[in-house]
């Protein structure tokens, strides 16, 4: 087995992924992802804690860099302003990897656990970038009704960058922010 070869974590990413996408997620199994990738179970589970772990990779990294860009943002900005800077972090993180956010949209979608894990993963990102917010002096109600709405307008974007593959999302982020605050400025 090639268990020693270089991005170990890629090779399994991508297996997983195919698999998923061939056989659907229920019907796949660890020790069928790692035939594929020509690894041992056991090195599977050094790097995730489940199949649907494989699929959220990177999440913990990317709240990380939402909070200090949200963090780094000017003090003369609004919350609002500040927050959109960090999911434009994220945006363009997404952007990078199109096809293979693509794929993960598609499974995510189609699987009922996976899409329980993600409400967990966006509420998680929710309450990063909150406490940022907050961190910056915005009041605690104001920071997490802020970055309530501001996940929602990714999750949009996002949905909308599926079904419109010419586009790019940071700029559907920036959309989406602009009809959100059309909306809620117009106090209707």
């Amino acid at each position: 087995m090639g268990r020693w070869e270089p991005d170990t974590r890629g090779r399994l990413e991508r297996a997983a992924i195919e698999l998923y996408l061939e056989q659907g997620f229920d019907q796949t199994t660890v020790a069928q992802i790692t035939k594929h990738a020509d690894l041992t179970t056991r090195t599977f589970f050094r790097h995730f804690a489940d199949k649907c772990d494989v699929l959220f990779v990177g999440a913990d990294e990317l709240r990380e860099r939402v909070a200090k860009t949200i963090a780094a943002a000017p003090p003369a900005w609004s919350a609002f302003k500040a927050a959109a800077s960090g999911l434009n972090i994220a945006a363009a993180a997404l952007q990078i990897r199109r096809d293979e956010a693509q794929d993960r949209r598609k499974l995510i979608r189609d699987t009922p656990e996976l899409r329980e894990r993600e409400l967990i993963m966006f509420a998680s990102v929710a309450e990063t970038v909150a406490e940022a917010l907050s961190e910056r002096g915005v009041e605690d109600r104001a920071a997490r009704v802020t970055a309530e709405a501001m996940l929602a307008a990714l999750r949009v974007a996002f949905e909308y960058w599926g079904e419109h593959p010419d586009r790019e999302l940071p700029q559907l982020v920036d959309e989406t922010l602009d009809e959100l605050k059309d909306v809620v400025g117009s106090g209707n």
